[in-house]
């Protein structure tokens, strides 16, 4: 005669899985990748910002002041201590899917009433040679206790996986950071040659106008022209020489911001200032768009948050399951202290498991799942914003660079025009052919010109550095 197996499930093992499979819907979508194939521009197939910053700046003053800032920079290094926070929680949530064993000992004591059924039974339970069962009674445990979550949906390791995402994404935080700093130290250090040259320019016009001055004056004496040129010649030589006092000011402020990002007091910046107009910035090779998803550091810390919060959403679909739980312990336990290491008889050896999972009222744990959905949600719109955010921002400097070179070319012009009209004005006006107004606004004029053609060079300069931090370079 044969027996008919089967396995027996029990109706609250089956209710427990019924309602564990009926989750909430949630209406998503999954992140836009589509992107552009090229810039409005063709660039060529490699992209500037692969490299290491210290090729794309080749100033050595410049490369050893970004070299003290990345290592003395306070928020840097506030920004570092966030990642050994993060890689913290890493190692947590690695060891929260390993059992915890906790070894001890510890003891007790209890008097049991006679008349109840444990204090009947010790009455006539004989524990050794014929002794009665002492009361009160002592309980003494020496071990080790154990309890392990068994991860069989993958809770555990999808919260360490969502973690470990997030450490990635602040290391790139980081790296975003450093692009930034390096970049704005960059525009700074730039932003002082102008100001030299302004400063250098400003000096060579107040002696050429101290001498159209002396001209003016000895016009004068022979009654050609009166006092109002001369005042009117000494007060534009006034003017100037104040000028000079707000250009060092802003040399000081813009020599203690670049201190202030290297980590340092105030002190002198190194620097040689006699090319700045003639140094050309160098062309930036920018590629295509699709690099810059490898490149820059925002887009890469958004799509790590992105996967991160696909893996919350499977952590919080798992809290709908039921949990499997395992306890138990190993040592010797005993009435008393004397019999505590007698072996086998206080030997002590225990296991069980649990199956436990919500049924009613998960309202809770619902909510927490449509959260995770709709974190997720903001995650692909931040992904998508970074991306379109970085197009923009190489779109609009490549258009910029473009722009600022024609217009520096023409200003070049005007600077020439104007420096030859200066001699002519000054012949002119000695001849009595031209008036004295006529020779300072031509002054004037050419001062201003020489000004505009420093700040354009500049502005390159900038767009040259906007370009390349858009591009995604200055971290590497």
């Amino acid at each position: 005669m044969t027996k008919n197996k089967f396995i027996r499930i029990s109706p609250f093992l089956l209710l427990l899985l019924a309602a564990s499979c009926t989750l909430p819907r949630f209406q998503g979508r999954e992140e836009n990748k589509n992107i552009p194939n090229k810039f409005a521009i063709q660039g060529d197939t490699t992209n500037s910002a692969s490299g290491s910053w210290k090729v794309f700046y080749s100033d050595p003053n410049l490369r050893s002041i970004i070299d003290t800032a990345l290592n003395n920079n306070q928020e840097l290094n506030i920004l570092l201590q966030e990642i050994q926070i993060a890689k913290n929680e890493v190692r947590a949530r690695k060891g929260a899917y390993l059992p915890f064993v906790d070894g001890g000992a510890d003891g007790g004591i209890e008097r049991t009433p006679r008349y109840i059924r444990n204090g009947a039974v010790d009455e006539q339970i004989n524990i050794e040679n014929g002794k009665k069962t002492p009361n009160p009674l002592g309980d003494v445990f020496v071990g080790a206790r154990f309890s392990w979550e068994v991860d069989i949906w993958r809770k555990l390791r999808n919260s360490r996986d969502a973690a470990i995402k997030r450490y990635l994404a602040t290391a790139e935080g980081k790296n975003f950071m450093v692009t930034n700093l390096v970049s704005e130290i960059a525009s700074l250090y730039y932003e002082l040659l102008s100001f030299d040259n302004q400063l250098s320019i400003l000096r060579r016009n107040i002696k050429i106008q101290q001498d159209a001055l002396e001209v003016v004056r000895m016009e004068k004496a022979s009654a050609k022209v009166t006092e109002l040129a001369v005042k009117k010649f000494e007060a534009e030589v006034l003017k100037n020489q104040s000028r000079i006092f707000d250009i060092v000011q802003r040399i000081t402020e813009t020599e203690n911001r670049i201190n202030f990002l290297a980590g340092r007091f105030p002190q002198p910046i190194a620097r040689d200032t006699t090319a700045f107009i003639n140094l050309k910035p160098d062309t930036v090779k920018f590629g295509s768009p699709s690099q810059l998803l490898s490149n820059r550091p925002d887009i890469r810390a958004a799509e790590h948050l992105l996967s991160a919060s696909r893996l919350d959403i499977k952590v919080a679909k798992a809290a709908f399951y039921p949990s499997l739980i395992l306890n138990g312990g190993a040592g010797y336990q005993a009435l008393n202290p004397a019999l505590l290491l007698k072996t086998p008889e206080s030997l002590a050896l225990m296991i069980a498991g649990s199956l436990a999972g919500p049924l009613i009222n998960r309202n809770a744990i619902k909510a927490d799942y449509l959260s995770a959905n709709s974190r997720k949600m903001q995650a692909v719109y931040a992904y998508e914003r970074s991306v379109l955010n970085g197009y923009v921002e190489v779109a609009n400097e490549i258009s910029n660079i473009t722009n600022l070179s024609k217009s520096f070319t023409l200003r070049e012009s005007q600077v020439e025009a104007l420096n030859a009209s200066i001699e002519v004005s000054t012949v002119l006006f000695k001849s009595a052919r031209a008036d004295y107004m006529e020779v300072l606004m031509t002054q004037r004029d050419a001062l201003d010109s020489r000004f505009d053609l420093v700040e354009t060079r500049r502005q390159q300069w900038d767009a040259l550095i906007d370009l390349y931090r858009a591009l995604g370079g200055g971290w590497r």
